[in-house]
């Protein structure tokens, strides 16, 4: 089994082959960055629509049950999420409005502070806000998973020790591997997997060690030692793919429409778009180089097939539906 935790593509028939050539059974894919509730429907729209134009590739998933029901058709099935709460706008009955169209994972917040938290590119972190509190709340009640990837420190750490069901961060790295903004340090993982969350390791130049040079076996080495430390059934992928997509979209997912000038993030100011990747993944077809340097590192092939895909399949299980 295969699933990748995140994938912000420029969505084609060739990316959806290309899926089904890398045997990727699901996909948690990115539909709102700061679009508000009316644009986040529109692009649940635009899936509706690739779904009837495609239905022999991708399929629409709601529940883990959906994975096994796309490897038996051979398909793939997309899982919704937003990397910003935006959607939601003030509204916490949205909540269970988008659940209900599909969304499976919200970010309490992207870079930036929030209704509900603080992001990682603040100077100060001031936790999870009263919202906040009751956003997660209702997201646990619900069956939306709570996501903190472009959180700050103490924001990540309340939301896991406040939310009664696990949390994930589907796409960052250890922040002692490669100290990039967005990647995690050692106490925020150990908060999350000790609660039963997942950590999804992002393929993204800009959070790994070396950029866009970085080798096959330092990466997964990096899972490897990730697995010792706080246990390999807690842990898979989530590449960050943004494949396809145009220079300009950084812009957008950057700075939305909270600023007139060019947040240039993790990138530089000389080379703002996207970074390139690595040479060993450079689209879905490449999975199997990261399986096969997983099992190069010495983990035993039951702690592969979690990490490939697995661990995730057993998360959308356990906290997709509404609480028990």
């Amino acid at each position: 089994m295969r699933v990748d935790g995140l994938q912000y593509a420029n969505w084609s028939e060739k990316i959806f082959r290309q899926m089904r050539k890398g045997g990727v059974d699901a996909v948690h894919v990115t539909i709102a960055y700061h679009e508000d509730f009316r644009e986040t429907v529109l692009n649940f729209e635009q899936w509706n629509r690739w779904f009837e134009q495609y239905p022999d590739l991708i399929m629409k998933g709601q529940w883990a049950s959906d994975i096994e029901r796309a490897r038996e058709t051979g398909r793939t099935a997309i899982f919704f999420g937003f990397q910003n709460p935006s959607p939601i706008e003030s509204d916490i009955g949205l909540v269970e409005i988008l659940h209900s169209l599909g969304a499976r994972f919200m970010q309490l917040t992207y870079n930036n502070q929030s209704l509900l938290a603080t992001g990682c590119y603040e100077t100060d972190d001031s936790g999870i806000t009263r919202m906040g509190r009751q956003v997660i709340a209702e997201m646990n009640r619900v069956g939306m998973v709570i996501d903190m990837s472009h959180s700050a420190d103490r924001s990540t750490l309340e939301a896991a020790e406040i939310s009664q069901r696990p949390i994930a961060i589907t796409h960052a790295n250890p922040h002692e591997w490669s100290p990039a903004l967005r990647n995690k340090k050692s106490d925020v993982i150990a908060a999350v997997t000790a609660g039963g969350g997942m950590l999804g390791f992002s393929l993204y130049p800009h959070h790994l060690k070396g950029k866009s040079g970085c080798t096959l076996d330092d990466f997964c080495q990096m899972i490897a030692r990730t697995a010792d430390t706080y246990g390999a059934t807690h842990l898979g992928i989530g590449s960050d793919l943004c494949q396809d997509q145009p220079d300009s979209v950084v812009e957008w997912m950057r700075t939305g429409r909270w600023t007139k000038e060019m947040d240039y993030g993790e990138g530089s100011a000389a080379a703002p778009g996207f970074p390139a990747m690595p040479t060993w993944f450079q689209d879905n077809r490449d999975f199997g180089n990261l399986e096969q340097g997983l099992r190069a590192t010495g983990l035993n092939s039951d702690e592969v097939a979690g990490i490939m895909g697995g661990n995730w399949h057993r998360f959308f299980a356990e906290n997709f539906g509404p609480q028990g």
